[in-house]
């Protein structure tokens, strides 16, 4: 543990998993349904609206922008739309906290905007690249300054901004959401191409709040100084959340869970066809569309997995769960390969070093890459690692004390508030042995 003053946890093995879970709401669509109801006309309401500390950063930023959002209840927000143009120059800096997807999707929507605006955040977020987002918003006529790529980042009002013919370097769903919610402020027809498809939850809801965009996986193109309309938003339960209990009732012995109306959008759940090849008892059950995003129930029962090589194209769809992969790789047999996801070296740690690095002190071999790692699988011991505050490698290294040999002590999970408040309790309930450290 890097600093005892930080909390922690430790965690052993505990029982099977058994019962019916409801993780909290989507990260993704959270950030999301606030910013575009916030910019829409008339009054919107959002049920399942995920009360983690990243959500909870947007909406406080458009308050700060002249948003009225009433909160009646538990993940409920009832958002009064000011429209497309009427966003207010905040008083003060915007706070993004650990959000990035707040971050860059606000620097995209802020653009177009009349006022000037800064976007701060905490010391991780400080880290993380922006210029990913900068450059493409340049070259549509933003005004953005940086330190060198990395925040805060200092928006300047009153640009005019221009569509843009864009191929991403890169696959990322935020870049691509950014231009997007700028091309809503452009002149002209903004298209935006992929090298692998993302996640396309931006213009589902673009679409809900009936904006006309076409968009098929890996291209979006969308008309500029179109306006919005208010409209109701349901959110699924996280699959990126639902994917912890996902790995550990695949691990633990006796296992047999339903994790309930969870999201599965197919450029999210990667994970799901990995696990399978990999030799996972996953079920889908009750699938329904409610707003153009489908939700349905997870059974999963345990199952011994053998190590893959991870195909490239489902790297993209599951980028958010490799650090439960790694430890799901470090329990199969044989060795597993991830290649294709550089991505991981620029989240909220180096995931790819902090997951290897604690997989190690486990007791497990794993061969780095700069895109990727071969985990080796065996069997886990005790031991003590470092979260490096990244809430993502936190759960997932509770997961891996459900099947070491002694308690794992994992250092510095505050930030798992930032996606999954609640966390500790669900999964004790759920069967964990999990104690403060």
């Amino acid at each position: 543990m890097s600093n005892h003053q930080v909390p922690g946890w430790i965690s052993a093995r505990g029982r099977s998993l058994h019962g019916s879970l409801v993780v909290p709401g989507d990260k993704s669509i959270s950030h999301r349904a606030i910013m575009l109801a916030a910019i829409a006309d008339g009054v919107s309401r959002i049920d399942g609206f995920l009360e983690g500390a990243d959500t909870l950063a947007t909406a406080a930023a458009f308050a700060a922008m002249g948003v009225r959002i009433e909160a009646p209840d538990s993940a409920v927000r009832i958002v009064h739309g000011v429209g497309v143009d009427g966003l207010q120059r905040p008083v003060a800096e915007l706070e993004c906290g650990n959000a990035g997807t707040a971050m860059r999707l606000l620097t995209g929507l802020l653009a177009g905007q009349s006022f000037d605006a800064t976007l701060v955040g905490d010391a991780s977020l400080s880290r993380r690249p922006m210029q990913r987002v900068i450059d493409p918003l340049r070259a549509m006529g933003a005004r953005i300054q940086s330190d060198h790529g990395l925040p805060p980042l200092r928006i300047t009002g009153g640009a005019s901004l221009e569509a843009i013919d864009y191929v991403l370097p890169v696959a990322s769903a935020q870049v691509k959401s950014a231009l997007l919610l700028a091309g809503l402020y452009a002149n002209g027809e903004t298209r935006i191409r992929e090298p692998q498809p993302t996640r396309d939850y931006s213009e589902r809801m673009l679409q809900a709040f009936g904006a006309q965009l076409d968009f098929a996986p890996g291209h979006a193109q969308l008309r500029g100084r179109q306006r919005l309309r208010a409209t109701n938003v349901s959110v699924p339960a996280d699959f990126s959340s639902a994917a912890f209990f996902i790995v550990a009732a695949t691990l633990v012995p006796g296992s047999d869970i339903r994790l309930e109306r969870v999201g599965i959008n197919p450029r999210r759940t990667g994970l799901l066809a990995v696990l399978r090849l990999m030799g996972a008892d996953i079920r889908v059950e009750n699938t329904i569309v409610p707003g153009g995003e489908a939700v349905a129930d997870l059974v999963v029962r345990h199952a011994p997995l053998r190590g893959i090589d991870v195909p490239a194209v489902h790297v993209a769809d599951m980028i958010d769960e490799f650090p439960v992969l790694f430890v799901a790789a470090a329990c199969a047999t044989g060795q597993t390969r991830i290649t294709g996801a550089s991505e991981l070296r620029v989240k909220e740690s180096d995931r790819i070093a902090t997951m290897s690095a604690g997989l190690r002190a486990l007791g497990i071999r794993v061969d780095e890459s700069d895109d990727g790692a071969t985990i080796h699988g065996g069997r886990l011991r005790g031991g003590t690692v470092d979260s490096h505050g990244d809430h993502r490698v936190a759960m997932a290294f509770a997961v891996a004390g459900q099947c070491a040999d002694d308690g794992v002590q994992i250092g510095d999970v505050a930030n798992v508030a930032t996606s999954f408040p609640g966390f500790e309790a669900l999964a004790m309930r759920a069967g964990f042995s999990l104690q403060p450290a």
